[in-house]
């Protein structure tokens, strides 16, 4: 293994070690003795890849993301638009540990953003690169003649707040929130627009 593969290598075992623990117990009351030992690595290493726990905090939540849209875009041209999609809106809930993960990465975000300049910074660009995300996958329906065509930056921005809304519930274990209740609900906003099938697509 070359110095540059291992370095990415410890990066990105830091990075999961963080996302864990943050998870876990919250930003808070992380400390960077606590993610180096989650990590099996030295502090001081860790501090020469991340200098403060607010930049690894940026980067544990900006690798979250580029991971769960990694993975969903994998064969993106092999199969329809809609399962594209409804793979997106999928990941944008807490629908297994993973990404209920991620949520509570996401709650700890949104809270700091209320008192901290730059996790609200944070927190508006993650937002404009998910509108991306998604924006990108609707576009790609409407090219290829799958959907009708529409405002897509108002039917992102619709589709986004849906996913905050019935996750933020998903999440406190709200009896009135199923996973299928609210993915039915987001896939039914979205297919009026869409033109397409009501039922949330096979995934």
């Amino acid at each position: 293994m070359s110095s540059a593969e291992r370095t990415r290598e410890t990066r990105e075992r830091i990075l999961v070690a963080a996302i864990e623990v943050i998870a876990e117990v919250g930003f808070e009351k992380i400390r960077m003795r606590m993610v180096a030992e989650h990590a099996g690595v030295s502090t001081a290493l860790l501090h020469y890849h991340f200098e403060n726990r607010e930049k690894l905090f940026a980067e544990a939540m900006t690798h979250s993301f580029a991971h769960t849209s990694t993975e969903l875009e994998r064969d993106a041209d092999s199969v329809p638009a809609s399962v594209i999609l409804a793979r997106i809106l999928h990941s944008l809930l807490p629908t297994d540990p993973e990404l209920r993960q991620d949520w509570r990465l996401w709650q700890e975000l949104w809270v700091r953003a209320l008192r901290d300049e730059t996790a609200q910074r944070l927190a508006v660009d993650l937002y404009d690169q998910l509108h991306t995300w998604v924006g990108q996958a609707l576009k790609r329906g409407i090219d290829a003649g799958e959907f009708a065509d529409f405002d897509v930056d108002a039917v992102s921005t619709t589709l986004l707040a849906l996913c905050d809304g019935f996750g933020i519930r998903l999440m406190l274990g709200d009896p009135r929130v199923t996973v299928e209740s609210a993915q039915a609900v987001i896939w039914a906003t979205a297919a009026r627009e869409l033109k397409v099938a009501p039922e949330f697509p096979q995934l």
